[in-house]
């Protein structure tokens, strides 16, 4: 069976083609599609959380409730601070070396944010889970905005 031209980009013979960038060609790429630093979404975590504090505190006014919405919002953000700093140094050549970074990193985020959690009954007095939780959750939420930061881009064809 013969695959089109239009099939994932194959040509005749089944393969895909490829065509190295120029010096230009990888600059318009990269301007057309820029990175997304991960400081930003941490940034974007850090004022979700206060956000949500603060309309713990408007709508409670309970001090318990506030420093756990805040406690909860520490738990995401400080992790994802952590990630960040060692997403962003430089590691050795190659994806592999970056690939074990950022699974090195996601693993210490992870245990951090359990440890966290398990030492939040002794470290935040009048302990309430669910401002906490509530807390949390719109923090970790704010990652998917990176999504819609990052823009859509037009091409027209001919």
């Amino acid at each position: 069976m013969k695959q089109s031209t239009t099939d994932w980009g194959a040509d005749e013979d089944g393969e895909a083609p490829f065509k190295s960038l120029t010096r230009e060609e990888a600059s318009a790429l990269r301007a057309l599609h820029p990175s997304l630093s991960p400081w930003r979404i941490v940034a974007a975590q850090a004022v979700a959380g206060l956000l949500v504090v603060a309309v713990a505190w408007w709508l409670v006014g309970s001090v318990g409730v506030t420093v756990s919405a805040l406690y909860g919002a520490a738990a995401v953000v400080l992790p994802t601070a952590l990630l960040a700093h060692g997403m962003t140094r430089p590691y050795g050549a190659g994806s592999g070396a970056a690939a074990f970074s950022f699974v090195l990193w996601e693993f210490v985020k992870i245990g951090l944010t359990v440890a966290m959690l398990v030492a939040a009954a002794w470290v935040v007095p009048d302990l309430s889970w669910p401002a906490l939780l509530v807390s949390m959750v719109v923090c970790m939420k704010v990652n998917w905005l990176a999504l819609l930061w990052r823009g859509r881009v037009t091409t027209t064809r001919s």
